[in-house]
């Protein structure tokens, strides 16, 4: 019996977290997979689960083995996928996480399109606001807003992205001028809890160096499209990302403020593991995101 067939056994019950669930998955009998399981341990001469009547676990030896094996499994597949590359016939399922603000927006019809460009890629896209672990958590790629740091992965930059506070023509009518950042803590303000400073509002000065006004207001909301709405309501001033304040920026119903007082240098970036074959549809996948910035975003 081929080695290769028992580990991916193994890892398919894992995955489904119980026999019954992996046979349905797979296509295979409950029996089959029982016994390539235990011939695997029998090789090892370790046992890998513990099975009982109703569920099963894995012992410590099956940790380390199943977080070892997933690795190598992927590499082999990546490298299947890379021998395949000159067909240009992408197939497979590539994992995606990405903020909710991204896929919400009017940017977020760059996977749609890929999607809809390559219709034998299944494209699960998971809508999160965390930064997710990619390898423990089996992601393929991760699209992230931020300020790039060093990390173990490789990033690849889809655009440039900044943070626009807006207010409406009516609000600032009413409160006159705002041409400094500590007059917001006298006005009031839109809090998008998905950023990271939450009500105490972060700001850059010329010479660099920063600081921070604490705000406050009626509406605190965890999406920029609904603060987009309450600024454009006169409900108070917002912070927003550029590519959504863009989306409003020719009707006029937002105007920027305090341009000179916030940072321009973070971005959005494609992010993946460090591998030794990159499977050709991740490749094909970022490639697109990137071709697909320069010329619609």
């Amino acid at each position: 019996m081929d080695t290769l067939t028992r580990i991916r056994a193994f890892i398919d019950v894992v995955e489904a977290e119980g026999f019954s669930a992996a046979a349905r998955k797979v296509g295979r009998s409950k029996a089959l997979l029982s016994k390539y399981v235990r011939e695997l341990e029998d090789d090892l001469g370790a046992l890998l689960l513990n099975r009982t009547t109703r569920q099963f676990s894995l012992t410590e030896a099956g940790h380390t083995y199943f977080r070892t094996a997933s690795d190598i499994l992927k590499e082999i597949d990546n490298l299947a996928d890379l021998v395949r590359e000159g067909s240009k016939d992408l197939k497979g399922r590539i994992r995606v996480s990405a903020p909710r603000t991204f896929a919400d927006a009017a940017i977020g019809r760059s996977l749609i399109e890929f999607a809809a460009a390559h219709p034998d890629v299944t494209l699960e896209i998971i809508s999160d606001d965390r930064f997710v672990d990619l390898v423990e958590e089996g992601y393929d790629v991760a699209i992230r807003i931020t300020k790039l740091e060093d990390s173990g992965l490789i990033a690849r930059k889809l655009s440039s992205f900044s943070l626009i506070a807006c207010a409406s023509p009516e609000f600032l009518a009413k409160h006159g001028p705002i041409t400094h950042p500590s007059q917001l803590a006298d006005l009031p303000c839109i809090i998008d809890t998905n950023g990271r400073f939450l009500n105490n509002w972060r700001f850059e000065n010329k010479d660099g160096s920063t600081f921070s006004v604490s705000v406050k207001g009626r509406l605190e909301v965890n999406s920029p499209l609904t603060a987009m709405r309450a600024a454009e309501a006169g409900l108070g001033v917002a912070i927003l990302p550029n590519f959504v304040f863009k989306e409003r920026q020719p009707v006029g119903t937002l105007v920027p403020i305090l341009d000179d007082f916030l940072s321009t240098d973070s971005g959005i970036y494609a992010i993946y593991p460090h591998r030794r074959y990159l499977p050709a549809k991740v490749r094909a996948f970022v490639d697109f995101l990137t071709q697909w910035f320069k010329t619609a975003a």
